[in-house]
């Protein structure tokens, strides 16, 4: 599976974005996908997860009831709306895809085989 995330770019505090992950190759369905971020001199992080049917969904704490992760199948898509964005969501955000796992293993990045290359969010104050 080849991914490619696009999408972001320089957003006021409290303003909304869309990034978007284009997905090729393989059957995309039959994957879970994610979103993580890495902000400057942090570790990746956990932002959204979704299940291959798109019927169940996963959130790290910091974005919940501000972000939205979606996928269109017959699209090889996946999305993520970001609302009332704030500086400390500055980062870059990937999406990556996986074969089928346990849901708890949705928020961590050792569980997924596939990458895409990044897109930066930028959040001003």
């Amino acid at each position: 599976v080849q991914l490619q995330a696009f999408g972001g770019g320089l957003v006021p505090a409290g303003g909304s974005l869309t990034l978007s992950c284009a997905a090729s190759g393989r059957t995309f369905r039959g994957y879970d996908m994610g979103w993580f971020r890495q902000a400057p001199g942090k570790e990746r992080e956990f932002a959204a997860a979704i299940r291959w049917s798109g019927g169940t969904t996963s959130y790290a704490d910091p974005v919940k009831g501000r972000f939205t992760i979606s996928r269109d199948n017959a699209k090889n898509m996946v999305y993520l709306r970001m609302n009332n964005l704030r500086p400390d969501d500055t980062a870059v955000y990937y999406c990556a895809a996986t074969p089928r796992v346990a849901y708890s293993a949705l928020a961590v990045p050792a569980s997924y085989h596939y990458w895409g290359q990044g897109t930066l969010v930028t959040v001003s104050s």
